[in-house]
């Protein structure tokens, strides 16, 4: 299935990152909803729920690890072990030019840990409601992990982010995010595998922060185009 765009968010000043990729983040989750013929994996089995009747457990959205646990990465054998949780920067806690490019990665890397655990709480509380695209991710990760199901891979690292730190008169500010995504493979209750997808390019993403009450969260994500 061909990675779905969103929406496009034109971003002057960024021409450096790869013009008009897809939203690499936004693309690759709402593969795992299903998209009928020639579409994503179903999740398959008889007890498959709808969206809306598909149970997911409550959360805290502050998930603590276990200093001595060991981290171990989901295989096909079983899903990931005690998954490190992203540690917010303190210049990320900051309205500086620094400090949005440390919030763009951080955001990034608590999307990876929900991937690799099906625990969005965390991603959820810096992406409100606002941001649709951020919302659906979250659901569709949620849903996959439910009833047995894992994801192996799909780890993501943010190599570049960068902005000009020019406020828009809505207030919002602009990161511009080269984003790496592992490859992804979706693994029924059973054992079996749904679907694997192969290494993608990295993408240029596009997060439209706003910052309040001395912490940033992420108003829309889009992918660049030029």
């Amino acid at each position: 299935m061909t990675s779905q765009k969103f929406f496009t968010t034109r971003a002057s000043g960024f021409g450096a990152l790869r013009s008009g990729a897809a939203v690499l983040a936004v693309g690759s989750a709402l593969a795992l909803s299903g998209c009928g013929a020639g579409g994503a994996p179903e999740p398959g089995g008889s007890s498959s729920q709808s969206a809306s009747e598909t149970p997911t457990p409550t959360a805290s959205a502050t998930p603590t690890s276990t200093p001595s646990a060991v981290y171990k990465p989901a295989d096909a054998s079983g899903p990931a072990q005690n998954v490190p949780v992203p540690v917010l920067p303190e210049v990320a806690k900051t309205e500086t030019k620094e400090g949005a490019e440390a919030f763009a990665k951080y955001w990034f890397s608590v999307l990876s840990y929900a991937y690799e655990t099906g625990d969005a709480a965390l991603f959820e509380s810096i992406a409100p409601s606002p941001c649709e695209a951020c919302q659906k991710v979250s659901k569709v990760i949620k849903d996959w992990h439910a009833e047995g199901r894992w994801l192996v891979g799909g780890r993501l690292s943010t190599p570049v982010a960068n902005t000009t730190f020019t406020k828009g008169q809505n207030g919002t500010y602009q990161v511009a995010a080269q984003v790496h995504q592992d490859p992804l493979t979706y693994m029924r209750a059973d054992g079996t595998v749904a679907r694997t997808d192969p290494q993608a390019p990295d993408q240029g993403n596009l997060l439209v922060l706003a910052y309040a009450d001395g912490k940033w969260s992420v108003v829309e994500l889009g992918n660049i185009v030029g």
